[in-house]
C-alpha cells in the first residue's frame, strides 16, 4: 500500500469516533498494552509530559513542545485529531513524521492489529509511542485524545502531568457532570508524579486534590497572572500559558532561560506548524477560523472577537450531533449573519435542525448543503471591514483549510 492507501486503511478499520460517532468508550487500556508489549514497550523509552483537559490542551501542548525546541532538545508531540494530513497528530520538532514511517509501521503490524481488533486510536498512539522511540526524542508531549482515565496514552508514566480545563463535552462517554468529567481527566495522575492544575475551577479542583492525594502526587495550580505572551491568538491563552510555564518550572532535567521560553511563546505556529486555533485566513475582509466546539470554548472565542474591530459579523457554522449548538448560537448577537451548514461526515448536525432552531430564534440566517458553499457566499457578501469566522466543529475548520 502507498501512504493514501495505508491512512484509508487505518480508518477502515472500525468505526471512529471523530468520524462515525459509534466509538465504544474502552472498559480498560488492555488492548493499547497488549499492543505495545507486542513493539516491546517503546513507551518507556523516553521522557514525556502528559496533557489532558476539555479546552486547551492542544494548545498548552504546542506551547510546551515549541519552548522546547527553543532550547535545542529534540522534541516529540502526540495531538489528535488532525486537520489536513494525518501525520499532524506525530511530530518532531515540528515536522511531521515522514510518509515511509506510517506506511511500514502498519505494513509490519497489519496482521497484529487484524487478529487482536485493535482500534484506530490505539494504532495512532502506538505508532506515535514507536516512532518517538526510534527517533531518540529527549522529549515527547502526549495530548490526551478523550478523557483521560481509559485514554490509550495512558499507559505511559511522565515527568509531569497537566490538567488543563474542565467542561461539559464528551458527556456521553465521560460523564454529566463536571466532577464526573473530572475524575476521568484526573485519570492522568500517577503515582509519585507531580500534577499541574492550569485553572482553578472551584466545582472539580477537590477532585484533583483528592486524586494527588491518594497517589502521593504533588499538585500545583498555575499563577494567574503571566509577562509572557504568545503568537495563538485570544485573551484565554493567558490561562494556558500559566499552566505551560508551571509545568517548564518543574521540568529540572531540563534548562531554559526566560529568553528561550519568551521565544518559544511567540513561535508557537513556527515551530509547531500548529492550524486551526484562531488561524487568520484572510485580512480584508477579517477571516478567522478555530476548531473549538463547545460552549466553554464559545464563550472564549465570542470575548475574542468582540475585541476585534469589525463593521457585520458573519459566522460559517456547522455542528456534529450531540453538541448544544442551541447555547453556542445564544451568545452571539441578533446583528450577526449565520451562514450554516454540515461537514461532510455521517455525524453531522442535521441542516434541518439548524433551520428550525434559527427559524423560531429569528436569525438572520442561510442554509447550505456544504461547507464550502456556506464559505463562499459569506465571503462574496463581505465587506472589506466586516468580520468572518468559521467554526463549530473540527471538520468544518478542515474543510476550509
Amino acid at each position: 500500500m502507498d501512504y493514501q492507501q495505508t491512512v484509508n486503511w487505518l480508518f477502515d478499520q472500525l468505526p471512529v469516533y471523530q468520524v462515525d460517532g459509534f466509538f465504544k468508550y474502552k472498559v480498560d487500556l488492555e488492548p493499547i498494552i497488549r499492543v505495545c508489549n507486542h513493539l516491546d514497550n517503546p513507551q518507556n523509552n523516553f521522557k514525556s509530559i502528559h496533557v489532558a483537559g476539555t479546552n486547551g490542551k492542544g494548545s498548552s501542548s504546542h506551547m510546551i513542545s515549541s519552548v522546547l525546541q527553543e532550547a535545542g532538545y529534540r522534541v516529540g508531540l502526540y495531538t489528535s485529531p488532525h486537520l489536513k494530513d494525518f501525520r499532524e497528530r506525530i511530530k518532531l520538532n515540528g515536522e511531521k513524521v515522514d510518509e515511509k514511517f506510517v506506511v511500514d509501521f502498519v505494513e509490519n503490524n497489519k496482521d497484529f492489529f487484524l487478529e487482536n481488533k485493535i482500534s484506530f486510536f490505539e494504532m495512532t498512539v502506538a505508532m506515535a509511542f514507536k516512532f518517538f522511540s526510534k527517533s531518540k526524542v529527549d522529549i515527547a508531549v502526549i495530548e490526551t485524545g478523550l478523557g483521560g482515565r481509559l485514554d490509550a496514552t495512558n499507559i505511559i508514566k511522565p515527568l509531569i502531568s497537566l490538567i488543563t480545563n474542565i467542561g461539559l463535552d464528551h458527556k456521553e462517554f465521560l460523564g454529566d457532570s463536571l466532577t464526573e468529567i473530572a475524575m476521568e481527566k484526573a485519570g492522568i495522575i500517577k503515582n509519585e508524579v507531580p500534577v499541574v492544575v492550569s485553572q482553578h475551577q472551584r466545582d472539580v479542583f477537590s477532585v484533583f486534590e483528592e486524586t494527588a492525594k491518594n497517589l502521593n502526587s504533588n499538585i500545583f495550580l498555575s499563577d494567574s497572572n503571566t509577562k509572557f505572551k504568545t503568537d495563538l491568538k485570544g485573551n484565554f491563552q493567558n490561562k494556558n500559558i500559566s499552566g505551560v510555564l508551571k509545568v517548564l518550572s518543574l521540568l529540572k532535567e531540563f534548562e531554559f532561560s526566560d529568553s528561550i521560553i519568551k521565544n518559544g511563546l511567540l513561535n508557537v505556529v513556527k515551530n509547531t506548524g500548529l492550524i486551526g486555533r484562531f488561524q487568520v485566513i484572510n485580512k480584508e475582509p477579517f477571516v478567522i477560523c478555530d476548531v473549538g466546539h463547545n460552549l466553554e470554548a464559545f464563550n472564549e472565542i465570542y470575548s475574542h472577537i468582540k475585541s476585534i474591530k469589525h463593521q457585520q459579523l458573519r459566522l460559517v457554522l456547522g455542528f456534529v450531533r450531540g453538541k448544544d449548538f442551541k447555547k453556542i448560537l445564544d451568545l452571539f448577537p441578533k446583528s450577526a449573519e449565520f451562514y450554516f451548514c454540515s461537514p461532510n461526515i455521517s455525524r453531522g448536525l442535521d441542516i434541518k435542525e439548524l433551520k428550525n432552531y434559527s427559524k423560531a430564534n429569528k436569525l438572520n440566517s442561510t442554509f447550505y448543503n456544504n461547507v464550502k458553499d456556506a464559505y463562499k457566499c459569506a465571503l462574496f457578501n463581505c465587506n472589506k471591514n466586516d468580520l468572518l469566522f468559521i467554526g463549530g466543529s473540527n471538520f468544518v475548520v478542515a474543510e476550509i483549510l
